[in-house]
């Protein structure tokens, strides 16, 4: 049995063939790669949580930014749909995506189909015109303007979205301490925020201020290296659940970018074509060797890989469609095999 993160799965590896156990019993791997990787594990049997919170989350962050800026409203409510039915219940935005209607499109969505209480609503603050920064009267400001927009009478999971250096990290855990108190907040996060300056709240917390549980960083297969150093070893000293954003490199990693000729005229796609080079097409070229193995879409095994790295509990990956919601979900169920972990180490390094 291995437990990852709050999460008890059972399975054995011999090489590059996969036996896992499941609730319907012992599959081969021929046919794992026959049945959907949505319908092999319940998905909400695949819970984690979020640091030693009583979060329990789906380890797929369904990101919301594209609501209300290129996804409309329609759509959006479609793709949550979606990612519910699948037994998704964790939803990432900001109050400054769209310049807040994706909390309006949340929080529409909850209302008319009555799901709050299953739901763990984490945005982000500090970006907002109307309430820029980390000051506790705008740190107030944002939180019940965010609070009207999602209607709802509390946040599960608050960010701090940047680091305000021109604000003393003391005044907004302190304008924090007055929120979470008050139930208003449930749980503080950090999002952008360099290790040195997470060593530093950590001793303020020590001091009775409020901490952080969880954070949000930049982390995938193309870009390891902003992690993989000094902010990894303070996440795991400090226990704080990781959930990487661009986990698809900015819709690279789905596979849908193999040429400047497959590249449209996006923000998304101008930036994915930064990876449009010899090293990133052959992690790649991995990704989708390994992604027909399980008979999974490429999207799912790059996720998989990030749930595999430690202390990951819930990548925020978007979709633009209803249907691209499945492969997002999916990637919670697939148990890449060690030679797996060792190619798409190796390729991405």
């Amino acid at each position: 049995m291995v437990v990852r993160g709050g999460v008890s799965t059972h399975g054995v590896q011999a090489g590059n063939v996969g036996v896992e156990v499941t609730s319907a019993g012992l599959l081969d791997s021929a046919s794992i790669a026959r049945t959907p990787a949505t319908a092999r594990i319940p998905q909400r049997a695949l819970r984690r949580t979020i640091g030693d919170t009583n979060l329990s989350v789906h380890p797929l962050a369904l990101g919301c930014s594209v609501f209300g800026w290129t996804t409309d409203g329609d759509t959006a409510m479609a793709i949550l749909d979606r990612h519910y039915e699948l037994g998704g219940n964790l939803l990432d935005t900001a109050d400054s995506y769209a310049a807040g209607r994706s909390e309006v499109v949340i929080g529409s969505w909850m209302r008319t189909r009555g799901v709050r209480d299953d739901i763990v609503i984490s945005t982000k603050i500090g970006r907002n015109r109307d309430n820029p920064g980390l000051s506790p009267r705008s740190i107030v400001g944002a939180v019940h303007a965010s609070l009207e927009r999602l209607g709802t009478d509390h946040i599960d999971l608050l960010h701090f979205h940047y680091d305000d250096l021109d604000v003393p990290l003391e005044e907004s855990l302190g304008a924090m301490e007055t929120l979470i108190r008050s139930g208003t907040v449930r749980h503080l996060a950090a999002s952008n925020f360099t290790a040195e300056r997470l060593m530093e709240a950590r001793v303020l917390a020590a001091n009775g201020l409020p901490r952080f549980v969880a954070i949000e960083t930049p982390y995938n297969l193309m870009n390891r290296v902003s992690f993989e150093s000094a902010l990894a070893l303070v996440t795991h000293a400090q226990g704080l659940a990781v959930m990487p954003y661009f986990a698809l490199a900015h819709g690279f990693l789905t596979g849908k970018y193999h040429s400047k000729s497959d590249l449209t005229d996006t923000v998304r796609a101008g930036r994915a074509s930064a990876y449009l080079n010899r090293a990133g097409l052959k992690v790649l070229a991995t990704v989708e060797r390994i992604a027909d193995d399980h008979g999974v879409a490429p999207s799912s095994i790059a996720l998989a890989w990030l749930l595999a790295q430690a202390d990951v509990v819930a990548p925020v990956a978007s979709a633009s469609r209803p249907e691209h919601v499945d492969a997002l979900v999916a990637a919670a169920s697939v148990r890449l095999g060690r030679a797996d972990m060792v190619d798409l180490g190796r390729v991405s390094a």
